[in-house]
């Protein structure tokens, strides 16, 4: 009896440890980081929530759902951006994948699919006669979907990218910037749900910092 009053004590004590710590929000320099000097947002009057992603990341695409998720009822005034992460030369194929299913319009019915088929089925869309044969498989042009791969503009994309990339100083990946002000990601959160219970919590702390 005795025994278990202590566990019983012992798991309360951890709960509410817990419940005080998820209430007291994020804490800087463990939870998120502040950038400095913060970068403009491309949102307007919009909280912005950039998410900086590789297809080929497990962890991205065990966030994408919950993203989406979340980003399906937030209210209009938060705006998400995907951007593909360079860290790599390596990840240039899938960024341009992004890009070019963006350009051709299927970007919102494609994507999921794209993480779910290379996880899940094993399929190489990060290899280009693989993703060409696949993206014709989903109703797309081959022929117009390689001619728009190799442009100039989603050249131009994948530039804009890697400067990013580099800018917002990201190191791995999910990362996740809330209004050009906060950096956090998985790793620093400890897990994809904490990240999604961390970025709504800095969008809250961003639109006071926006007065509204």
């Amino acid at each position: 009896m005795i025994l278990l009053r202590k566990a019983l004590a012992a798991l309360l004590f951890t709960l509410a440890a817990t419940l005080a710590q998820a209430q007291s929000g994020p804490e800087l320099g463990r939870d998120y980081i502040r950038l400095d000097p913060p970068h403009p947002v491309a949102s307007g009057g919009k909280i912005e929530v950039i998410e900086f992603f590789y297809y080929g990341c497990p962890v991205c695409y065990e966030l994408e759902p919950k993203l989406s998720r979340w980003y399906f009822n937030a209210p209009d005034s938060i705006a998400l951006r995907r951007v593909p992460a360079l860290s790599s030369d390596n990840w240039d194929n899938f960024a341009k994948l992004f890009y070019t299913l963006e350009a051709m319009g299927d970007l919102a019915r494609l994507h999921w699919p794209v993480y779910d088929n290379f996880h899940f089925r094993g399929m190489k869309l990060n290899e280009e006669p693989v993703m060409a044969d696949w993206v014709a498989h989903n109703g797309l042009d081959k022929k117009e979907f390689l001619r728009i791969y190799h442009s100039p503009e989603i050249q131009a994309k994948l530039a804009t990218a890697r400067e990013m990339t580099k800018s917002y100083e990201i190191t791995g990946v999910p990362s996740i910037v809330v209004d050009g002000k906060f950096l956090t990601s998985a790793r620093m959160a400890g897990s994809t749900d904490k990240l999604m219970h961390v970025v709504e919590q800095l969008v809250e702390l961003a639109r006071k910092e926006r007065g509204k």
